[in-house]
């Protein structure tokens, strides 16, 4: 399958598989929800970005730009390793199946990971340990940077980078060297999580490809201040000389939906410094994250256009300004590199005819949203008959509430508008009246959240934004995706003519 063929796929991030540890993970979960949407005739499985989360959760801000979440990685997979006992999966206390607690499940899961860590240094076979070994060479560019990163997040806890020793915020050499002898153990850890994370990801995507199944990934324009990218590359991010703080953040303006528009405080990119290293770092966090996944999302694809840079001090985005960005000429020096990828292009919200332009000038699909397609005119490029093949339709995304909680959170003007366009809701609801919509529109891809195929209300939501606790939690059973589902995804799917 290449990644322009008419198809359909599911949006589910792996924290939302089920596990009896209280977190989805890489173990046999993933590999039954594989099954799931070959079955299915799903040919598009669509994660979030898979590092490692800090503050709130959110796998948008990650500690690193090109590392693995370690609470992905499978305890039953460790023991069937020799590297866990029984009794240690035993130990584990009881977890919702239905959300992760995050309070909870990251002591318990970190326990097991330190028990396995130990337990691979001191007694992992030889070609296990070789392996470690071929990762850490192969990866160091990056790999060591982070681990002496989190080993110093380990020791300062609640501290940001720019607060600890200042010869460790300026990266003094010999500052470096004594830290990562003093913090040799804690750092083997580091690298031990993430070389587990590669092992059991590599082999859940080799599953799905064999399965024929593309992984489509996603990589946010900006990276968290409190990172390992920002903390080894300062040069290459606009920040506060003395205080190394943003000086300029990243965000959106006031707008429609926010008189103060948003705040997101990412320190926006150096990009002279950029352009003058012919976009090194993206190139090598490209082909760090093309390892994991099959196509790209960008999110926020608007920001290599142009993007919207707030002085530090400021509370609000609303004194901030438009600045230029080099999409076009990183974009030409990327595929000069690795060739044509496969990218989809995050182009919602307020889109210019030049962002537009960047987009369709390297055929970068662009993304439809139904949610959002009957509160204005005819003319509204998210309604099905504006569409253009080269796009990716969705019902919604994981910043949406579900259809049903959707709908029927709409007043009953608002359901007429719906409706009306839709002729009618079917005996099936309105989760399927919206996936038939989308799986019988000209959009190569559909692509629907699984909340939508077991027509959840708000409950079943992924993320509100802008609001700070509660999201990132959602799960499902595993008997939910029984063959009831399997039988009628795969109808509507070849109905459609979507099935490869």
């Amino acid at each position: 399958m290449t990644f322009f063929q008419r198809a359909s796929g599911i949006l589910l991030h792996p924290t939302s598989l089920p596990s009896r540890f209280g977190i989805g993970d890489l173990g046999g979960g993933a590999y039954r929800f594989i099954d799931f949407l070959a079955q299915s005739g799903q040919n598009i499985w669509q994660i979030l970005p898979l590092g490692p989360t800090g503050y709130g959760n959110s796998p948008y801000l990650c500690y690193s730009s090109v590392a693995g979440n370690p609470l992905l990685i499978s305890p039953d997979i460790l023991h069937g390793d020799g590297l866990l006992t029984q009794d240690d999966l035993n130990s584990v206390g009881d977890f919702s199946p239905d959300y992760v607690d995050y309070d909870r499940v990251i002591p318990s899961k970190f326990d097991l990971l330190k028990k396995a860590s130990g337990n691979f240094k001191n007694n992992a076979s030889q070609n296990l340990k070789e392996a470690f070994e071929v990762f850490c060479d192969r990866h160091s560019s990056w790999l060591d940077d982070y681990a002496l990163f989190m080993s110093l997040h380990d020791v300062h806890p609640g501290q940001a980078w720019n607060q600890w020793e200042p010869d460790l915020v300026n990266r003094q050499p010999e500052a470096l060297k004594n830290w990562t002898e003093r913090l040799d153990e804690n750092i083997f850890f580091h690298k031990f999580l993430q070389f587990e994370f590669s092992r059991q990801w590599q082999n859940v995507k080799k599953y799905a490809n064999d399965c024929r199944i593309k992984i489509l990934g996603d990589i946010p324009i900006y990276v968290a201040y409190d990172s390992a990218d920002v903390w080894a590359n300062t040069e290459m991010f606009c920040l506060d000389p003395n205080t190394k703080e943003a000086a300029l953040m990243a965000g959106v303006p006031p707008d429609y939906f926010s008189e103060t528009g948003q705040l997101w405080g990412n320190p926006v990119y150096n990009w002279p410094k950029h352009q003058e290293t012919n976009f090194q770092w993206w190139i090598e966090r490209f082909k760090g994250t093309l390892e994991n996944v099959d196509i790209f999302r960008i999110d926020h694809f608007r920001a290599f256009d142009a993007y919207w840079a707030v002085p530090q001090g400021e509370s609000t985005a609303i004194n901030g300004q438009w600045l230029k960005a080099p999409g076009r000429e990183f974009f030409e020096r990327l595929k000069q590199d690795l060739g044509e990828l496969p990218i989809v292009a995050e182009d919602l919200g307020v889109i210019t005819p030049e962002v537009e332009a960047l987009r369709d000038d390297f055929n970068f699909p662009g993304m439809k949203i139904l949610h959002f397609a009957f509160d204005s005119d005819r003319a509204n490029p998210f309604l099905p008959y504006n569409y253009v093949d080269n796009c990716v339709v969705y019902t919604g995304t994981h910043d949406n509430n579900t259809t049903v909680g959707w709908f029927y959170g709409r007043n009953d003007q608002e359901k007429g508008r719906v409706t009306d366009y839709l002729g009618c809701v079917s005996h099936e609801g309105i989760h399927w009246t919206l996936i038939r919509l989308a799986m019988g529109s000209i959009a190569n891809q559909a692509i629907f959240p699984l909340q939508d195929l077991l027509g959840l209300n708000e409950s079943g939501r992924m993320n509100t934004p802008g609001v700070a606790e509660g999201n990132w939690q959602w799960r499902y059973r595993s008997e939910v995706l029984n063959q009831d589902l399997i039988n009628h995804l795969r109808f509507v799917t070849e109905l459609y003519g979507r099935l490869i």
